[in-house]
Order: structure tokens, then C-alpha cells, then sequence
């Protein structure tokens, strides 16, 4: 089994794990609801630890904190916890950009797989980056991306910023709303989403296979 074969049955693995999770935590936050908001609902300190949680997640990738939403949506509701999960993610997001500009390789790879960035890079497209990133925000969980970004390409902070906040957004408040619905709902936008990071997928690949023509077509004419 090649390393590739390997990487992709971990990463199929995991998403599963995580989707189980995400059921199973719903499933128990909506049945003993005034328990959770009894025991876990510090107010202000709870959202800020719940914010660096997310934090976390994002500049650690692959962390996942997805099974944790709807713990936040029973204590808080899906508005604010989508607003909450906007925040974090973007912060993160932001963090980790500026560590791979400021820091370069030496310090990302103590963070991130390196080699695997090194393969993601290929899927990033050399035109339209930012309404790419606004696309691989919505249908893509783990963050990599702002590694990606911030290593390989001449995007601007702001773009970036901005990108992504678009991005995340839908993301953030369809995990919190879905926290709060029944499990055959759940599974339903779960499978919903899993549509659109398959989608993501496969226009990632065939920008790769057109990037990499691309760059072939101009080896040969030299």
C-alpha cells in the first residue's frame, strides 16, 4: 500500500471517526440538556475557552473540535455558537497564516506534516485564488490551507482574511444548527456536507491534472 493509499484511508478513517462523534455527543447533549447547561456553562470564560479551543484546532490541524459544536449549541443556542465558530476558526486561520509568512518552513514543520503541504500545494490553483479559498473554506474542515497559503502563494493578508471569514461562515453556523436537530436530520446535512467536500475534492484534482498539463506543455516547448 502506497503512502498516498495510506494518507487517504487515515484521512477517510477520521472523518468517519468525527461524524460519529459529532451523532453521539448530539444525541447525548439533547437528551440530559439541563445537566450539560448545569455542570458546563461558565458564561463568558466558557465561550473564551470554547474560542481558544477552536483556535487550537486550527493552528495544531488536524485537531478537530467538530464533535464539541453541539455541546456549544445546547449551552448557547446555533446563532451564537455559529458566530462563536466564526471567530475562533478565522482567528486561527489568521494565526497560522501569519506564522508560515513570518516563520517560513522551519517552524510550520514542527506544527504541520510537511510533506503534506508539499502535496496539497499542487491542488492550489495559480488563478481565481480567492474565490478558490472561499470554496475550499466551505467544503473543507482541517486546516491546512492557511499553511498552504501563507507558504506558497503571494496572497494578501487582507484577501485572505477576508476569504476566509467568507468561507467559514456557512460552515460554521450549518455544524451549530445541526447540532440542535433530531439524528436522522443530522445525518441528512452531515451527508449534505460530505456531498461538498467530495465536490471540493474532485475540483481540486482536476485543477491539479490541468496545473500540472500545464507546466508539462511548458517543459516540452523549452
Amino acid at each position: 500500500m502506497s503512502y498516498i493509499t495510506r494518507s487517504r484511508l487515515n484521512a477517510a478513517i477520521s472523518i468517519i471517526f468525527i461524524v460519529v462523534l459529532f451523532l453521539l455527543i448530539s444525541y447525548l447533549v439533547q437528551q440530559n440538556i439541563d445537566y450539560v447547561r448545569n455542570v458546563l456553562d461558565y458564561g463568558i470564560y466558557g465561550k473564551m475557552a470554547y474560542i481558544l479551543m477552536l483556535i487550537i484546532s486550527i493552528v495544531f490541524a488536524p485537531v478537530s473540535v467538530v464533535p464539541l459544536i453541539p455541546i456549544a449549541s445546547g449551552l448557547w443556542g446555533w446563532k451564537i455558537t455559529g458566530i462563536l465558530n466564526i471567530i475562533g476558526w478565522s482567528l486561527g486561520a489568521i494565526i497560522a497564516f501569519l506564522i508560515s509568512r513570518e516563520y517560513g518552513v522551519p517552524l510550520v514543520s514542527k506544527l504541520m506534516p510537511i510533506k503534506k503541504l508539499y502535496e496539497f500545494e499542487k491542488y492550489i490553483p495559480e488563478e481565481n485564488l480567492f474565490l478558490a479559498v472561499v470554496f475550499f473554506r466551505m467544503v473543507t474542515p482541517v486546516d491546512g490551507l492557511s499553511y498552504i497559503l501563507g507558504l506558497f502563494t503571494r496572497m494578501s493578508f487582507f484577501s485572505f482574511t477576508l476569504a476566509t471569514i467568507i468561507g467559514i461562515a456557512p460552515f460554521s453556523f450549518v455544524f451549530a444548527y445541526a447540532g440542535t436537530l433530531s439524528i436522522l436530520y443530522q445525518i441528512l446535512s452531515l451527508g449534505a456536507a460530505f456531498f461538498m467536500f467530495l465536490l471540493g475534492v474532485l475540483i481540486a484534482y482536476f485543477n491539479y491534472k490541468r496545473k500540472n498539463n500545464r507546466h508539462t506543455k511548458r517543459f516540452v516547448k523549452k
